[in-house]
């Protein structure tokens, strides 16, 4: 893939057809260690990406269960 003068990349057709992607499709690009993961946007996306790793951290379980219950 070649990125252009403004930005812009070019999705190939094979990619496009197989995943769904659209002309009005949203996606997010989501920082990876190795690179970027490029997602479909959706609602539930959107939700399970901000829990992505959460969980991994030390302490972070309490601190997300707490901001859950509204007591953070």
């Amino acid at each position: 893939m070649k990125i252009m003068e403004k930005g812009q990349i070019t999705i190939p057709k094979k990619y496009r057809d197989k995943y769904g992607i659209t002309r009005n499709t949203e996606l997010e690009f989501i920082p990876k260690e190795e690179g970027l993961l490029l997602v479909k946007k959706t609602a539930r996306t959107s939700a399970l990406r901000q829990l992505y790793g959460i969980l991994k951290k030390p302490g972070s379980t309490d601190r997300f269960i707490k901001e859950i219950w509204g007591k953070g």
